[in-house]
């Protein structure tokens, strides 16, 4: 029940990004092995995804809720309503690779759920895409911690391999920057010149 509130706080209170994530799931794993006997790994594994798919829907009903009252003035700087457009444009034709790419990065996994909220991006489409992250992020952590908990260099060094969970996690955010640079150069590639001079 502990780590429960805990992968469901993280994913589902856009507040509480400093609690652990990946390095807990992994944790999971490596206490789910039979020699510590401390975890039952197909519990821990249902309960986890259950953890995190509830967390990515009270997150996103939160966001979808405080964007209807946040952006309804025009005048203000930030909370325009124009911004919660494009935001929504942005779920729309991006969402998808979005929600699962978030899960595996620390921060980004408990906004991205709040924001698409903020978005209004569909439902249906959100929570098919939530689920399917849930069962990667869970699945992943928690069997690499299960697979790897018996070889020494990891039970000996659990921090080290905590910090290469932490890296590993980094890639997908790293593939979504360059991606965008790499379109929004073309983009700018294929517009064509204007001639300053009349």
């Amino acid at each position: 029940m502990i780590l429960f509130l805990i992968i469901f706080s993280e994913t589902g209170l856009v507040f509480c990004p400093f609690l652990p994530g990946d390095t807990l799931l992994f944790a999971v794993g490596l206490y789910a092995r039979p020699e510590k006997h401390a975890l039952v790994l197909p519990i821990a594994l249902g309960l986890l995804i259950l953890a995190a798919m509830t967390g990515d829907q009270t997150n996103y009903h939160m966001g979808k809720f405080f964007g209807m009252r946040w952006f309804t003035n025009e005048k203000s700087k930030f909370f325009k309503k124009s911004n919660l457009d494009k935001t929504h444009e942005y779920f729309e034709r991006r969402g998808s690779s979005t929600i699962i790419f978030a899960r595996f990065i620390p921060i980004v996994r408990t906004t991205a759920p709040f924001v698409a909220g903020m978005g209004t991006m569909e439902h249906r489409h959100f929570t098919k895409y939530s689920a399917v992250a849930a069962i990667l992020w869970v699945g992943i952590c928690v069997m690499a911690g299960y697979l790897f908990g018996a070889v020494p260099a990891v039970k000996d060094n659990f921090s080290v391999a905590a910090l290469g969970m932490l890296l590993l996690s980094l890639i997908p955010l790293s593939y979504e920057v360059i991606t965008y640079r790499y379109s929004k150069k073309k983009g700018q590639a294929g517009k064509p010149e204007v001639n300053p001079i009349p």
